[in-house]
């Protein structure tokens, strides 16, 4: 089993695309980057702890590769918008990717360089490449958000056509 940490803003969002990844088997929703250890939602909101809000993806590379998942990852969420993915502002926003490894850091730089090259997105890509430190667990109420509360507004009107592109774009990667 191999990790993958990465931040495309809300993690409710990113969590429900990976949970529904052929080869995934465990998403975390939780924070890194920051200023401090163990920082609380309310922190982050606030956008001073210098945390962003990520999943910590557990797979296995059997089934689904790294550049696979990082591919599913850029054409999730919009990595053009520093700091923001639509109506979510600020810095816990970002996109990011936290590599755990060497392998890891070039199948990021490989994949950013082929969305360039092949002018995937009219603006520059702004995601943050960093090495992992740590990740902190979110919150329990934040785990599998999307799967318990799909009615709420916000999974709705945010996630639900975030979960229909994926699955239209990704059918083949799709549980």
């Amino acid at each position: 089993m191999e990790t993958l940490v990465l931040g495309g803003g809300c993690f409710w969002c990113t969590e429900a695309v990976f949970q529904r990844i052929k080869g995934v088997e465990k998403v975390v929703s939780g924070y890194s980057g920051g200023k401090y250890p163990n920082p609380s939602y309310r922190e982050i909101c606030e956008g001073n702890s210098g945390h962003a809000e990520v999943i910590e993806i557990s797979f296995d590379a059997q089934q689904i590769s790294v550049e696979e998942l990082l591919l599913i990852f850029f054409h999730t969420h919009d990595p053009t918008t520093l700091n923001r993915q639509g109506n979510d502002v600020g810095s816990q926003y970002r996109s990011v990717i936290y590599y755990a490894n060497q392998a890891q850091k070039e199948a990021a730089e490989q994949v950013m360089q082929r969305l360039k090259k092949e002018h995937v997105f009219e603006s520059p890509v702004v995601t943050e490449l960093s090495p992992l430190t740590i990740v902190y667990p979110a919150e329990d109420y934040h785990q599998n958000y999307y799967n318990q509360n799909s009615y709420q507004p916000y999974c709705s009107m945010v996630i639900a056509p975030k979960m229909a592109k994926f699955i239209k774009d990704f059918k083949e990667k799709s549980t």
